[in-house]
Formats: structure tokens, C-alpha cells, sequence
């Protein structure tokens, strides 16, 4: 059977709590708030750090709030960014995030190109001035719901190297892609480039906890199962040569593209707190009905999956699940029972809420 070779995850950890998501929610929302948020900038931003933490993306989740908080607080992102759309082609349009949280700037870019695709069939939106907007799966997941099909492009802070190089470039550089299924749960691909998303070494190396092989280098460009070492240097991409293709590629439409930063010219988001990030993104929605009634192109989708599903069992495995199957199982899990976090995150939280004058109440157990 196939394994995970990330970090352990807070599920696995002595010092988990589950707390309510509505009231994680609630808490970060207000923090945003406390930083100078419209209240529906920070509702937005509270609902896709604790989607991304009920689907099981924790190292994109509310363990993230500290980061965000301290490039508001520094002033190298504005809480009330001045949001610029400017329509270029009859299918396309500029979104200017004027330094803007990503959490706020992407998914207005995302509305911008499902606008334009159900005028056209097809929108695509290219952002620049943006920041880290999290988890990619949040507004893949917001084009479905228009019944589009999505696709979510960005660049990142340098990570890793270009095939061959020893030192970060390129950064993870996530994408997703998404289509409804019409049984309530998106088909959705949302992945970096990378065999582990930097996050987890970041909250690895926070918890002094050990790293699998394989997944990164130290700064001298040594193999290293140290998580701090690993976060200071690089990670590698996975699938080798085609990883580090893609996260190429992704800073071509990311950066290149669209006039933001590439080319390792990203601001990282923990340590670069002298100017702003100015990540790139890129957005593209396509009506699912482009070509025939919504309903047939769901009805296909379905058969798809069942043809999928129907197959043989591989050795070790129980079930075929569809890309973003696991995901909305887990989510399901966690709405039931709570989110999971850990005792470094609870407290991290709790410190924000007590510069922020919001009252936390992480300690309680659901």
C-alpha cells in the first residue's frame, strides 16, 4: 500500500485537542478583524484557513493566523488592500492585489474569472501583488459552485531547486484543478510541486520533530531528516525531473506571466517581513455546460467514477477514491468531531489572540 511520506500530522501528536470549527473560526475571524479587516475580508480569510484544516491540509490551516497577523502587523500587507480589476481581453483580466492578504485578493480574482466565463465560457484571471493565499483547493473549490470547471495556478517564495541545481529557486508552487461531479463532492486535484508542502517543515521544525528521508536538503545541499535544517534549505520536487518541470511552469504563469515577483524574487512569508510578497496567480474558470447540458457533463463525470471505482483492488487497498474523495471524508470526520491542534498551535493562537485583543478559548476540549 502506498504511504504518506510527510510529517506527522496533529492527529498523530499526545498534545491534540479538537476544538469546534465554528468556534476556530469565529476566533480567527476576529483576530483578522482586530488587524484592521473589512468583516467580510476576515470571514473569508477565517473560512479558508479552517477549510483547509477540516479537509486535513493542516500545514495550510489556522496553525498560519501567526504569519498572516505579523505581515499585517509589520505593514507588509494591507488590511484593506485597494483591489484592482482591469478587463484586458474579452476573456481575460489583470487583478492588481495592491499587497493584499492572498486570502482576500484570490478568491475576488476567482469571482473576476467565473464572471467572465459565464459571458464568455471561458475567464481567466492573472493576479500580481498578491500574498500566500493558503490552501488552492479553496477556490478550485469556488468554481465549482458556479459549475465551472477550475484551475489554480501560483508561485511561491523559493524552495526548491530547478533539476540538477542544489540551491531553492523555484517554490512550490501548488496547483489545483477542479469539476463538479453532481453528488455534492468536487472531483479536485490541489497539490505543490514538491514531495511535502515547506508548511509541514516549518511546523516540524517548530515541534523538534524528525522528517522522513527524501523529502529535502540542508543549506549545504546534504540530504537531512532535521526539520529545521530542511525548512532553511531545500525541498525536492517530487516525481524528480517532472516536479521541478512544473513548479517551473507555475512560475511562468504565476510571475512571468501576470508581472509579479519569479524566479526566487518572492518574499517568504515567515522571514521576509522588509516588503511585500507580490506572488502571482493565475485563475481560470470554463463553464461545465461549454459544451453540453450541465447534467450530461455530470452524468459522464459519474460514470467516470464508477468505471474507476469498479476496477480491481490493488494489493493494500481497500477502495478507489476519487481525487478530493479523501479529503471531504476527512472533512466530514473533523466537522463531527472537531479540528485537530496541536499544543505549539493553541498556543501560538492563543499568543495572537492576546496581542490582538481577542479572547481565546482553545483550551476547552469539544
Amino acid at each position: 500500500m502506498a504511504t504518506d511520506k510527510s510529517p506527522a500530522g496533529p492527529d498523530q501528536s499526545d498534545s491534540v485537542q479538537f476544538i469546534d470549527a465554528d468556534a476556530v473560526r469565529s476566533f480567527v475571524g476576529s483576530v483578522f478583524a482586530a488587524c484592521g479587516l473589512s468583516e467580510d475580508d476576515a470571514g473569508t480569510c477565517a473560512d479558508g484557513l479552517v477549510e483547509a484544516d477540516l479537509r486535513g491540509v493542516w500545514s495550510h490551516g489556522v496553525a498560519r493566523v501567526p504569519m498572516y497577523v505579523e505581515r499585517l502587523v509589520n505593514g507588509v500587507a494591507k488590511a484593506a488592500p485597494d483591489i484592482r480589476v482591469e478587463r484586458v481581453a474579452p476573456a481575460a483580466a489583470l487583478v492588481d492585489g495592491d499587497d493584499g492578504l492572498g486570502l482576500v485578493v484570490a478568491p475576488r480574482a476567482m469571482d473576476e474569472a467565473i464572471t467572465i466565463a459565464q459571458e464568455a465560457g471561458v475567464g481567466l484571471a492573472g493576479v500580481r501583488n498578491s500574498g500566500h493565499f493558503g490552501m488552492a483547493a479553496v477556490y478550485a473549490k469556488q468554481a465549482v459552485a458556479a459549475d465551472c470547471l477550475g484551475f489554480v495556478h501560483t508561485n511561491a517564495s523559493a524552495a526548491l531547486p530547478p533539476w540538477g541545481g542544489a540551491r531553492a529557486l523555484l517554490g512550490t508552487n501548488p496547483f489545483a484543478f477542479s469539476a463538479p461531479t453532481g453528488d455534492g463532492a468536487p472531483f479536485l486535484i490541489d497539490m505543490a510541486m514538491s514531495n511535502v508542502a515547506r508548511g509541514k517543515l516549518k511546523f516540524a521544525a517548530q515541534r523538534g520533530e524528525a522528517i522522513p528521508e527524501g523529502l529535502a536538503l540542508d543549506k549545504d545541499g546534504q540530504p537531512t531528516t532535521d526539520g529545521a535544517a530542511a525548512f532553511e534549505g531545500v525541498v525536492l520536487p517530487f516525481g524528480g525531473v517532472k516536479g521541478a518541470a512544473l513548479s517551473w511552469m507555475n512560475d511562468v504563469l504565476g510571475g512571468v506571466f501576470t508581472g509579479a515577483a519569479y524566479g526566487g524574487d518572492v518574499a517568504n512569508p515567515f522571514t521576509g517581513l522588509d516588503r511585500p510578497q507580490n506572488v502571482g496567480h493565475v485563475m481560470i474558470a470554463m463553464r461545465a455546460d461549454l459544451f453540453m447540458p450541465l447534467a450530461d457533463f455530470e452524468e459522464r463525470m459519474t460514470d467516470l467514477a464508477q468505471r474507476a471505482k469498479g476496477l480491481p483492488k490493488a494489493e493494500g487497498f481497500e477502495s478507489i477514491l476519487a481525487p478530493g474523495e479523501p479529503e471531504e471524508l476527512k472533512a466530514a470526520h473533523n466537522r463531527a468531531r472537531g479540528i485537530p491542534l496541536t499544543a505549539d498551535v493553541r498556543a501560538a493562537l492563543q499568543d495572537v489572540g492576546v496581542a490582538t485583543g481577542v479572547d481565546c478559548l482553545f483550551g476547552e476540549t469539544v
